[in-house]
């Protein structure tokens, strides 16, 4: 997928078992920082599509997996694959820091 795809609590599961290896980008419509860092996540879904699938979830309608993950910051990205959660990132990271996340978790 050459964009990432919107995410809710409802199908949030579902989604992670069907995609190998997925960026969620956790953000809110009034943050400044997931505003900065959303053209990033764009183009880093088109450069890496088909090895990796970026998801958004909105944080303000989505209060479930917000606990669930205990999110206490946004944006926060956190990096599934197999269905398991890998990493975390807190915060807007520089293009060249969030590719290097997402290369180790490449090979």
């Amino acid at each position: 997928m050459t964009a990432p795809v919107h995410l809710t609590d409802q199908g949030f599961d579902a989604f992670m078992q069907q995609n190998p290896f997925v960026v969620v980008d956790f953000w809110a419509e009034w943050c400044g920082p997931c505003k900065a860092i959303a053209p990033i996540i764009e183009d880093l879904a088109k450069k890496y599509d088909g090895r990796v699938t970026f998801a958004k979830v909105d944080a303000d309608t989505n209060p479930k997996k917000i606990m669930q993950f205990g999110i206490m910051g946004i944006p926060t990205l956190l990096f599934f694959k197999a269905g398991k959660l890998v990493d975390t990132v807190v915060g807007a990271l520089p293009r060249t820091a969030l590719e290097a996340r997402i290369a180790k978790h490449l090979t």
